[in-house]
């Protein structure tokens, strides 16, 4: 199962793609799709729509999953990342990619065993996990790995539990 994880914003959103390998968790890409922010917030909207979609070809993932959105953030903010997942959710939708959403801790217990982990221990375990040569260098891309990792450990869980109940 290839995952799509996304970290949303406007300015900055995070993307990491990870699958399984021989029952070991790989990346496939990671990196940050950035909009400038002297553009209007339909053309930053319409350059993320673009990169997504440009992710979703070619990497064509079983599932995209989004980290949710954090209100302890000012209420500007939040309407922005708001956008920014409504972006990828329609992104996803219309190649028929289902989507997932893991909240931040969430996604650091299922990375570090810790909800309350700091992102400095969140990026060391994506690349412990990962097994990558070096730490992400952006925090938006380590979070989006870290949420990809989050999905790809919940998804035969969800599997799982979903054949129980039929």
């Amino acid at each position: 199962m290839i995952v799509l994880g996304i970290d949303p914003g406007l300015a900055n959103t995070g993307y990491g793609v990870v699958t399984r390998r021989a029952g070991r968790l790989v990346a496939l890409d990671g990196g940050v799709i950035e909009t400038a922010a002297g553009a209007s917030p339909e053309e930053r909207l319409a350059q993320l729509h673009a990169a997504v979609v440009e992710l979703l070809a070619g990497h064509e993932p079983q599932a995209v999953a989004l980290e949710d959105l954090y209100f302890g953030a000012n209420a500007r903010t939040a309407f922005a990342v708001g956008q920014a997942r409504g972006v990828v959710l329609l992104a996803a939708g219309q190649v028929g990619v289902e989507c997932f959403s893991y909240t931040p801790q969430q996604v650091k217990a299922a990375v570090c065993g810790s909800g309350r982990a700091a992102k400095e221990q969140v990026s060391r375990m994506v690349t412990a996990l990962l097994a990558l040569q070096a730490e992400p260098r952006r925090d938006h891309a380590s979070d989006a790995l870290a949420v990809a990792i989050c999905h790809a450990n919940h998804a035969p869980l969800r599997s799982t539990l979903a054949g129980v109940g039929a």
